[in-house]
Order: C-alpha cells, then structure tokens, then sequence
C-alpha cells in the first residue's frame, strides 16, 4: 500500500484536488452569485489544479462573512439604537433640499432609506488636493484636540509621515486626551518598537480583522478600505489618502501622486463618528460605552448638504454603488469621473453608455500606469464599449493618480475611498462622502480639468489597431476581474 502511495502520489493528489474542486464548484453554484464570477471561480478550479484551490480558498469563500460580519451588523444596530436621535434629521430640512436640488432629491431619498445615512445640512467642507495638503489639516487639528481622536485607515505605516502623526497621538494620549486608532492588518505595517510605544502613551490601538500573513494576503478577502480621522467630534476626514509617504509629494520622492481629500467641519462627523464606532466596538470586542461627547452640537456657519455612504460585509445594500449609479442616471450636462481602478458592473458601464448617448458629456480619468498589472489590462478591456459609446477617456500622465471622485452637473460630487471595480463595491469596507453643493462641485470640476491638463486622451482609431498580443492580455486580465 505504501508503495503503491508513493509510486502514485501525484495522481492521488490530483484525484483529491479534483474532488475538493467539485464540491467547491457545487458550493459555488448553490449561492447563486454573479454568473461571471461563478464562471470565473470555476474555470480557475477546473484548469489550474492546486493553484485554483487556494484562490477559492483566500478570495471565494464566505464562511467569515455570514460568521463574523453578521456579529458585526448585530453590534451596528445596537449602535444605532444606542446613538439615537443624534443621527436624525428633520424633515424641514429635507424639504429644503429638494428645492434645491430638483431630480437629484433621488440620491437622498435612495440614502434616506437607510437609518446610517442620514442627510446633514450644517456643514462646511474643504476640498483637499493631495497628501502634502491634506497631512498640514490634519496635524494642525490633531494637535489642537481638546478630547478625543478617533482614526480608522486602511494603510498606516511608520515611516516618515506616518511617525510623525503617531507621535503626534502619541503625545496627546500622554497628555490625557482619549485616542483610539483601528487599521487594516493587510495593508497596514506597523513596527514592534512603534506598538510599543502607542501602548506605553495610552494610544487604544487594535488592528482589523488579523491575519497570520499579511505580506502574502494582500488581496485577501474583506478588508477595511476606510480613511477616517474624528477630531472631537466637530472635525472629520475622509478620502483616498491613506498614511504613509507614498501618498506625499516631497523633494525626496520620484513619483508624483495626485490624490484628493476631503476635511469636515458640521453635522456629517456624527456620521462618520458613527461608523468609526460601529468599527471600533468589532475590532476590540468590548461594549463601547456611547459618550455625549462623540456626537457634540456644532456649528459650523455654513449649509453644504453632505450624506456619508458606506458599504461592505455587514451592509445588505451596496449603497455606495447605488448612488453613484443613481448619479449617472440622473446627469443632464456631465459626469467626470476618477478612479485609480476601473473594473465597473454591467451596470455601470450600461448607465454610462447610455448617458453618453443621450447627450451627457461623459470623461473618464484613470492612470496611465497602474500599479497593477491585471488591473491595468483588465481596465482596457473597457475602454472599447466606452468610447464606441462616446465616452472621452484620459490617462493620467504626470504619476499615479489615486483620487476617487465623481462631480454630476455642477449640483452633486462624490469623494471617497470607493474605487469603480468589485472589490469596492461588493467585499471590502468603504465609506464616500455625498456632496450637494454648487461651490464644492465646481471647485472639484476644475480640479478635474486641471488633471486633464496633464492627461492624454485616448483616440479611439489608434486604439482600436492595438496589437493583438495587447488584446489577448487585456483578455486573459478580464477574464479575472470578477475575482479582483
């Protein structure tokens, strides 16, 4: 028998790859998911023995999802009770808007549905171009905190930037002032001296949903994507710009990185406040004790409407995805939109084409060089149904382009951490900022043109006679963009 073993320990293997692989496929089919992903999930089991097993293992089941993320969405709910009417707002105010913004009251409504997505008024805002931008704001309101800082990002690294904002915490929480900060263990790295020393000033710190691995994970399965900062409740951030120096622009740096930030000031911190907590209470598993002080009365002397969306795991809605497909569908002059990566749904693509068709000037930014090779060509496998359609696209020239934004007839703009590809709007946590505001939405077209300055746009002829080696990979790439 032993002998028999060894002389056919390949077969063997290959018989029970095999029969993992069915009873994986038999589990996929039973979920009745997207069609291209479950075809996508089985061609890798079937045509890459091994190989296709541990892809179904790190990105295609969702055991932790219903176990885990269910504890979560529970923990939400007793939140939202807990908070109360401090997230609600009063009709006269909705009523306000809907003067206002006519056709696109349907994004507020489609958000209004939901009880962790209310509508503020009481807001100012200020648009932040780039990491040197955004890191001046926040420190300068980080040292200025009285009572507490709460932060959530998905990268934070101890680098040059990311130490001196953690020994900015670091001395605050020596001085008395409560600092709690959850970062994602996949995208985060963080040194032992570094945990250390948070621990020895009082900094609560606890990272997201750990894993034995990170550094082979980094596209595993239901991460934090989220860009938080709360600075006593009246001040938030939220945006693309994780911590570290790959998103700053110095004299030391090679690489230009063009991203966008947005800083908060008003009645939309006690939302995001909100998720942070939601965040927080999973991460540490201990019951969070509701202060008055996280949702404090603020007056910001401005009325920018602003809805914070959020979307992941725990949410039975991909709400971020709604409503900027509501967007879409509600343009009468023009959508730019920016994204680092685009990998859309049908959906997308079909409410994009069609609102090129009728008449809406459509312009697409994405990187001239991604920083992935399968995102990359999976992108340009798009790009043919968009400009058959009219759509302009632009490739940004100057570096890598982060941002993730999207500004609809001078009235609604979008800034988030929600990339146009699935990994945003199906399995990763994510949170965008919701905009209604003339000023804003024009301040963030023009930053959009500006970019265009520094972009190529795409001619479509020269396109179309790519070669073919360059088609087939943009095929092979496309055929795993369901997975990405």
């Amino acid at each position: 028998m032993i002998a028999f073993v060894k002389d056919n320990v390949w077969w063997i293997l290959l018989v029970l790859n095999y029969l993992l692989a069915v009873s994986a496929v038999i589990t996929i089919l039973l979920k009745n998911i997207n069609p291209s992903k479950t075809v996508a999930y089985i061609m890798v089991l079937v045509f890459f023995p091994f190989f296709g097993l541990i892809v179904y293992y790190l990105f295609g089941q969702e055991y932790r999802k219903s176990k885990i993320f269910n504890r979560k969405d529970i923990a939400n709910t007793n939140i939202i009770k807990s908070v109360g009417d401090n997230l609600r707002v009063e009709e006269k105010k909705f009523d306000h808007i809907d003067i206002d913004l006519d056709d696109k009251i349907k994004l507020i409504k489609l958000l209004k549905a939901s009880d962790k997505s209310p509508l503020t008024l009481d807001n100012s805002v200020d648009i932040l171009k780039n990491g040197e931008v955004k890191f001046e704001r926040l420190f300068e309101d980080l040292k200025q905190a009285k009572q507490y800082i709460h932060l959530e990002y998905y990268i934070i690294k101890d680098d040059a930037i990311g130490t001196e904002l953690l020994d900015i915490i670091s001395e605050k929480a020596k001085a008395g002032i409560e600092v709690k900060l959850s970062y994602d263990d996949v995208g985060s790295k963080l040194s032992s001296t570094m945990k250390h020393q948070l621990n020895e000033c009082g900094v609560e710190h606890f990272p997201f949903m750990p894993v034995a691995f990170s550094s082979l994970t980094g596209k595993s399965n239901y991460r934090n994507h989220r860009k938080i900062a709360i600075i006593d409740g009246t001040i938030g951030y939220i945006g693309g710009i994780n911590v570290s120096d790959n998103y700053v622009n110095n004299s030391n740096k090679s690489k230009y990185w063009r991203d966008t930030h947005l800083r908060i000031h008003g009645e939309a911190v006690k939302v995001l406040q909100f998720h942070f907590l939601t965040t927080w209470e999973f991460v540490s598993d201990t019951k969070l004790d509701i202060k008055k002080i996280y949702f404090p009365e603020v007056d910001s002397n401005s009325n920018v409407a602003v809805q914070i969306a959020a979307s992941g795991p725990d949410t039975d809605w991909a709400n971020i995805m709604e409503a900027i497909l509501t967007a879409i569908n509600n343009a009468e002059d023009y959508i730019y939109l920016t994204t680092p990566y685009f990998i859309p749904n049908p959906q997308i693509i079909s409410a994009l084409q069609i609102a090129s068709k009728v008449g809406v000037d459509v312009k697409l930014l994405i990187p001239k060089n991604s920083d992935s090779w399968v995102a990359e060509n999976a992108t340009n496998s798009y790009l043919d149904t968009l400009m058959e359609a009219g759509i302009e696209v632009y490739r940004y020239c100057k570096g890598f382009i982060h941002a993730k934004t999207m500004v609809v007839d001078d009235v609604f703009s979008t800034i988030g951490t929600c990339n146009l590809d699935n990994r945003s709007f199906n399995i990763n946590f994510e949170i965008n900022a919701l905009i209604y505001n003339k000023k804003q939405s024009e301040i963030l077209k023009n930053h959009f043109l500006e970019d265009l300055k520094d972009s190529e746009c795409i001619d479509f002829e020269s396109w179309k006679n790519r070669s073919k080696f360059s088609k087939l990979k943009e095929s092979f790439a496309r055929l795993w963009s369901p997975l990405l």
